[in-house]
């Protein structure tokens, strides 16, 4: 489990690519490897990771095809740069929301804009995730807790605005349009969501249609 707050970038110096696997080495600085032993868990651009190698300050990770498949840690070049978190420990302050790692798809940078001291970003989500993201609710991206600003639901587009330490952090001082980053939707919104479309569901098999399911749903919230 992480907190969506990304300690710093740090840059790939090893790509080692086998059939289904690919071993990932990075470099880190020294407080992060305190206590940091194979088999511990940590968040690479919001991809949780288990540390399969340690050798001095380079760290190492064996990344799934599915993982490389599903998110954009198969995009990676030597010498790239990522976001890193450490999993967090038993009484860590979250300082953004709960995040787990487990990616749900990679949105497309569309538009960014910088205002004075802000910077704006524009993503085109992954149509799986458009059903659990609402504004002014939480979304990781790349590992980053953010919260959503806009969203267009028919053009499937989010935004969020970046402040300058966000951007200094984060690889999101080095994105740009077309770039891909990976997401997490809040795992409590999907919960909420999921449950609520089964409770319509099952309200309109048993009443024979979706407006009677809509009514006794109705009655329901209203504490009828």
């Amino acid at each position: 489990m992480y907190g969506g707050i990304v300690h710093d970038t740090y840059p790939v110096v090893k790509l080692e690519s086998r059939p289904g696997l690919t071993t990932l080495t990075l470099q880190l600085a020294d407080e992060l490897l305190e206590g940091l032993d194979l088999g511990a868990s940590v968040g690479v651009n919001g991809v949780c990771l288990t540390v399969t190698g340690v050798d001095g300050p380079r760290v190492s990770f064996d990344v799934m095809g599915q993982t490389l498949a599903l998110t954009s840690l198969g995009t990676l070049d030597q010498g790239d740069q990522v976001n890193v978190e450490r999993s967090l420990k038993q009484g860590d302050e979250v300082g953004g929301h709960p995040v787990s790692g487990h990616v749900d798809g990679t949105a497309e940078i569309v538009e960014i804009l910088r205002p004075e001291n802000n910077c704006v970003v524009t993503l085109r989500l992954p149509p799986a995730c458009l059903p659990y993201v609402f504004e002014r609710g939480f979304v990781a991206l790349d590992g980053c807790s953010l919260t959503v600003a806009t969203l267009d639901r028919e053009a499937g587009t989010a935004t969020v605005h970046l402040i300058p330490e966000t951007l200094r952090r984060t690889t999101f001082g080095i994105r740009g349009v077309g770039s891909k980053v990976n997401v997490e939707v809040d795992r409590n919104t999907q919960v909420i969501v999921d449950t609520v479309r089964r409770v319509l569901a099952d309200m309109a098999r048993q009443a024979g249609g979706v407006g009677a399911g809509l009514a006794e749903l109705s009655k329901w919230g209203a504490g009828e």
